[in-house]
């Protein structure tokens, strides 16, 4: 569990160094650029169409695991627009609920 929170720890710091720069010198023009790059029909926007795919994967998942209460398909919306910066996040504090697992942390507590 040690090296996973490790990892987790190592993605928050390296995208929050990483998204800082962007934004200072690019602005918040995330959505004009991702989605301006997937209307060229050309590699970057193939890029971020499969990273789409994959949000939406996580944002499932989410929801999934809390059997998609309210709190669960809040959390999922957070999973798609926020990316790596909340799956970290959440997945930092699965690890350290009580008696954390692997498949607990995957399938939450209530399915074991």
């Amino acid at each position: 569990m040690l090296a996973f929170r490790v990892m987790l720890g190592l993605i928050l710091i390296i995208l929050s160094a990483y998204t800082g720069k962007v934004l200072s010198t690019d602005g918040l023009t995330l959505f004009q650029v991702f989605f301006g790059d997937m209307a060229k029909l050309q590699w970057p926007g193939q890029f971020n169409l499969d990273f789409m795919f994959m949000l939406s994967l996580s944002a499932v998942w989410v929801a999934w695991r809390s059997r998609f209460s309210a709190k669960g398909i809040g959390l999922a919306v957070l999973a798609f627009f926020l990316g790596s910066a909340f799956l970290g996040v959440y997945l930092m504090i699965l690890s350290f609920q009580p008696g954390a697992t692997g498949k607990s942390i995957l399938i939450g507590t209530d399915r074991e």
